[in-house]
């Protein structure tokens, strides 16, 4: 592939689709609130609705679309693989799925590697191990999980149960027994209730964390605090899990989020990134705690050849192309420029936080104003953000965003600030 064609290039300007938003509505479920957009089209950074007007894309499928949209590198690797073998069985070697999970675990602290469908999934799969090494390793017959208040981990029922936030949960009971939720960087929190849980045939078996809250409100993980529960975890046996569905694959600057920690968690997930938009999720473990055996654990779908194409795609452009460079340097400038931003609106807006190209902008609890005020704004002025919860305005472009992209976020985010305040 020539240099010149690894950046995407607009697609010719086509017809604009006719779109019924309320055709729509009455055939496929109520079950997001959607912007009054219809998007048809992308190339790179930016998409095109039915239309035809332009946005700069800073959702990327809400931090999911690595290289963009209609990457060469990806139309290459799906149109390659769909004409040689799309689907087979796991009851078969998948090629593809071995070079994935080799690439994987040569880049990271993982011993094996399982394929799923999504972040849920793989969180759902993380679960599972963990409760079965409790049973067969541990001895505990009654094992609990610790997640932190205000975490993401996913919509099946055990993970919206490990999701520390109950308005996520709210209707859905009975939920899963097992889970215990303790405030998130604070360590005290985390050894009093291994202490305090440990009682006749409960015990706390696992902690699933994410190393920087994604949903919760782009909260990073403190440093300090994960090494400090690293250890605890070494000294009692308890499993650490990370769930990397959002910031893993580079989007924090480096390939993993426990590279910032300086941890290694015993079972890690990913997903979103990791096929660049195309659904895949993955579920990671060392050796010592990889008790699933055949039978065990299983996804129809999980790890077929497309996928794994694609996936691999990704992880080698990233690599080859030293993406993790533009993050670093993409994320501290979008960062710089939203204090700014920040520093004409003290009343407004009390904090911009991040990792790489994960980033948050916090609005003032106390006033009015929110986070989804702020997108509609912005996208009024061309540019597509998303809330992270209704005081946080998230920033999770493409990791190949340029520094004018960046620069002309910013100006949109100024021009929205203005016409709300």
């Amino acid at each position: 592939m020539s240099p010149e064609t690894l950046v995407p290039q607009h697609p010719t300007a086509a017809e604009s689709t006719p779109f019924d938003s309320d055709s729509f509505n009455q055939a496929v479920m109520s079950t997001y609130g959607r912007f009054p957009i219809a998007l048809e089209r992308g190339a790179g950074c930016r998409v095109w609705d039915t239309q035809g007007r332009e946005y700069l894309d800073f959702v990327a499928g809400i931090a999911t679309c690595t290289l963009g949209h209609a990457h060469p590198a990806m139309v290459e690797a799906v149109t390659r693989q769909m004409q040689k073998l799309h689907h087979v069985s796991n009851l078969y070697y998948i090629p593809e799925q071995g070079a994935l999970a080799k690439w994987i675990v040569e880049h990271s602290c993982a011993d094996r590697v399982f394929f799923c469908n999504s972040g849920a999934e793989a969180n759902e799969g993380a679960i599972k191990l963990a409760r079965k090494y409790a049973h067969t390793v541990l001895d505990i017959e009654h094992p609990i999980i610790l997640t932190a208040h205000a975490s993401f981990h996913g919509r099946t029922l055990a993970t919206i149960t490990a999701t520390g936030q109950p308005k996520y949960q709210k209707n859905f009971d009975p939920l899963v027994p097992g889970f215990y939720y303790v405030p998130y960087n604070d360590i005290s929190a985390i050894e009093t209730a291994i202490s305090e849980l440990d009682e006749g045939d409960y015990r706390v078996a696992a902690v699933m964390l994410e190393p920087l809250q994604g949903e919760g409100g782009v909260r990073p993980g403190d440093i300090e605090y994960f090494q400090k529960l690293r250890k605890i975890c070494d000294e009692t046996g308890v499993l650490l899990i990370f769930d990397e569905v959002q910031v893993g694959m580079g989007r924090s600057g480096k390939l993993w989020g426990y590279e910032y920690l300086g941890v290694e968690p015993d079972i890690f997930t990913s997903a979103k990134g990791l096929g660049g938009g195309v659904p895949i999720g993955a579920l990671m473990s060392k050796k010592f705690c990889d008790v699933f055996q055949p039978g065990d654990h299983a996804s129809t779908f999980g790890g077929n050849p497309f996928v794994c194409a694609i996936a691999l795609t990704v992880c080698e452009f990233l690599e080859k192309e030293r993406i993790l460079e533009n993050v670093q340097a993409r994320g501290e400038q979008l960062r710089a420029g939203l204090r700014a931003i920040a520093s004409q609106y003290p009343q407004q807006i009390t904090d911009v936080r991040g990792w790489g190209l994960i980033n948050g902008m916090e609005l003032n609890a106390d006033i009015p104003l929110t986070a989804s005020d702020i997108v509609n704004a912005a996208i009024n002025q061309g540019v597509l953000l998303v809330p992270a919860g209704p005081k946080v305005v998230r920033f999770v472009p493409p990791l190949i965003v340029t520094e004018a992209e960046v620069n002309q976020a910013l100006q949109a985010v100024a021009q929205a600030m203005a016409s709300l305040v």
